[in-house]
């Protein structure tokens, strides 16, 4: 049995459960933005500016951000114990699969820093 890639005690219902409630954040995220550009069709600069500038939405930005990267690696996680196998790889999967995960663990700390940064200005 696979144990769960946030905690290592619990099974892979509390992922699956993350993986569903990031995707309705990031779902409300995206309906927000598409409705914010439809209802302001001459939206410029320094309306959209104005927008991100308000806290309620930096703090909605970070919430989809983090609900982004939890998405995210979840999903790389999923996806590298499926498919780096011992089928495909032999002796050397656990040190591939590690190595992609390490990569992808990276990648997601670096665009959350990045992203926290461009939302918040730090």
């Amino acid at each position: 049995m696979v144990t769960s890639v946030t905690n290592l005690g619990r099974s892979g219902l509390f992922d699956w459960l993350v993986q569903r409630f990031s995707a309705v954040i990031l779902a409300a995220y995206m309906l927000f933005i598409l409705g914010s550009l439809l209802l302001t069709p001459g939206m410029d600069y320094l309306h959209w500016k104005a927008l991100f500038d308000s806290n309620p939405m930096r703090m909605f930005s970070l919430v989809t951000l983090l609900a982004l990267c939890a998405h995210a690696w979840i999903g790389m996680w999923t996806v590298s114990t499926d498919y780096l196998t011992e089928l495909q790889f032999g002796a050397r999967a656990t040190f591939i699969r590690l190595l992609f995960q390490a990569g992808c663990a990276l990648l997601t700390v670096v665009y959350l820093l990045w992203g926290i940064q461009i939302f918040w200005g730090v």
